[in-house]
């Protein structure tokens, strides 16, 4: 589980093919000798395990499902990732329940920038925004977001100067892909309304 704060944004250092999949290599020195082989860490909200380490270089392969599923292999080197270890249990809960397992992609719509803030419409598929309402939580490249605005085509976060100077969303620009997971109650929720719906 993680929150969607995000605790790093490093470029990656190294994208090896391994068909079907493909290795990602990135250097964290701040995480250097307290990352464990088999650990979980969120790369833009996707949940992948540290496969190899060599000093302050961090090792991630990534199979042909996450790579179609989500923005990953879109990724070259250079590619800047938004990363976060995963909680350990009595840690603060500052964003919201993230799983890392990312449910689909959307893509920057709109983005209207006012001084140092933004505002960005984002589109998503319409069985994803039925899981969003606003004041709700978002994770989007796994960035806990507060959804503003829902339609039945896009949704809409506003993003303080911070978040937008130390995660990758300050340099998305219209038509760029993001990772969306929705939250989790509201998968609940909408399983448990379906089910009672279907008796």
């Amino acid at each position: 589980m993680f929150t969607g704060l995000v605790e790093h944004c490093l470029p990656l250092t190294a994208v090896l093919e391994e068909p079907p999949g493909k290795r990602l290599v990135l250097a964290v020195p701040a995480y250097r000798g307290e990352i464990s082989m088999g650990e979980s860490i969120a790369l833009n909200g996707c949940c992948l395990t540290v496969v190899e380490i060599d000093g302050d270089r961090l090792h991630f392969q990534a199979g042909p499902e996450t790579l179609e599923r989500t923005n990953l292999g879109q990724l070259s080197v250079g590619s800047r990732v938004n990363i976060e270890r995963s909680l350990r249990f009595g840690d603060r809960l500052g964003g919201h329940l993230v799983t890392g397992h990312i449910d689909g992609g959307g893509n920057v719509a709109r983005r209207e920038d006012d001084h140092d803030w933004s505002t960005f419409w984002f589109a998503a598929p319409l069985n994803m925004l039925r899981q969003m309402a606003s004041k709700g939580s978002i994770a989007v490249d796994g960035v806990s977001l507060t959804l503003v605005e829902v339609t039945d085509q896009h949704f809409t976060v506003q993003l303080i100067p911070h978040t937008l100077a130390v995660t990758t969303l300050g340099a998305k620009n219209v038509g760029d892909p993001v990772n969306l997971e929705t939250d989790l109650l509201a998968k609940y929720v909408e399983r448990q309304l379906a089910y009672k719906n279907a008796i």
